[in-house]
């Protein structure tokens, strides 16, 4: 049953309570992404190209590294073929010295157990780097066997990964949330026709416009949308 339903630029979200919770990783789970937008700042300016970690998270947040490699051709930049291993080398090596809990991941979660709702996760990023991110919090065994990565079924914008958990979940997409802090994430959702909540507590909270995702600026008032326990 909807209990009840907000709306949001222009769409619907309507604030049922789904079998299913797909979460991003990087950004509303952890928060990687400072680190990770020095160490690429740090290693593109090495190769010639100066580019403030501020812009990297600008032009590159919510993307792939290739998509990072990619762009710094583009603008002119020699970057050796194995540069991909290399940035990956290094943004492991920095994220093993641990990193932040997003605030109120915890306590969403149980919410999440109480109700008996499942929970996954989607991200753009290698399984091996959420390993490294997740497992000192204990958040990686929490979600064993549920988490996927875009390098194996595809990256978001596109929806087939989003698609492929709802699959193996064996729920429907109209009974599924996505929780994400990235334009790639709110589109990914909406092509899969899967209801999507917009942590836009850092950065500019006008990303989510036009994208049907539903802003909100703390994980505590998932609880209260979704009318968890």
């Amino acid at each position: 049953m909807i209990n009840a339903a907000t709306v949001t630029h222009g769409l619907r979200f309507c604030a049922m309570t789904p079998r299913l919770v797909i979460f991003d990783c990087d950004g509303v789970l952890v928060d990687t992404e400072s680190t990770t937008d020095v160490v690429i700042s740090d290693n593109l300016t090495r190769h010639g190209l100066r580019i403030a970690p501020g812009e990297v998270h600008s032009l590159f947040a919510g993307g792939t590294m290739r998509s990072v490699m990619e762009e710094a051709r583009r603008r002119g930049t020699i970057l050796p073929d194995e540069w991909l291993d290399e940035i990956y080398a290094s943004v492991f090596a920095a994220l093993r010295h641990g990193v932040p809990i997003i605030e109120g991941v915890f306590d969403l979660i149980n919410a999440l157990d109480r109700a008996g709702v499942a929970r996954a996760i989607a991200s753009n990023g290698p399984l091996a780097k959420m390993e490294i991110s997740l497992t000192p919090s204990g958040l990686w065994n929490l979600f064993e066997g549920r988490i996927y990565s875009g390098h194996d079924h595809g990256p978001k914008p596109q929806p087939d990964m989003l698609l492929q958990i709802i699959a193996d979940a064996d729920v429907r997409a109209d009974e599924t949330v996505m929780i994400d802090d990235m334009p790639a994430g709110f589109l990914a959702a909406r092509a899969a026709g899967i209801r999507c909540l917009g942590y836009v507590a850092v950065g500019d909270p006008g990303r989510t416009m036009g994208t049907g995702a539903k802003p909100i600026t703390d994980l505590a008032e998932v609880i209260n949308i979704l009318n968890l326990p």
